[in-house]
């Protein structure tokens, strides 16, 4: 019987000891993680510093860009034209070359299975 006391009595101390472990890992774990939001913190109060200072200039922003946005089209266009007017091109040939078929001549089985052949 008092085996079994003492078992017992060792067993409640590995369990206590072991939750005890596991309570300082946790609040190491809990205090890294309230300095890190700590940190975070102040870089947050410093961006909105910053955007204060800039909030007031951002409706204007939006209106150059529109602006800018409106004119795109126009300007790719005008920047093309001067593109084609400068690009050089390259002379003509004297006797143009007759126009083929980039895949070549077309051969058609069906008029050889009727035994035609087209003259060549």
């Amino acid at each position: 019987m008092t085996a079994l006391v003492i078992l017992t009595v060792v067993v409640i101390v590995l369990l206590v000891a072991g939750l005890a472990f596991y309570l300082y890992w946790t609040g190491t774990l809990l205090d890294r993680i309230g300095a890190n939001l700590e940190e975070c913190a102040e870089e947050v109060r410093t961006i909105v510093g910053h955007a204060e200072l800039i909030g007031p200039g951002v409706g204007h922003i939006n209106e150059t860009g529109g602006v800018v946005a409106g004119a795109l089209p126009l300007l790719y266009g005008m920047a093309e034209e001067i593109v084609a007017d400068v690009t050089p091109r390259p002379e003509a040939p004297e006797v143009p070359e007759p126009v083929r078929p980039a895949s070549g001549t077309r051969r058609s089985r069906l008029q050889d299975a009727v035994g035609y052949a087209p003259p060549r």
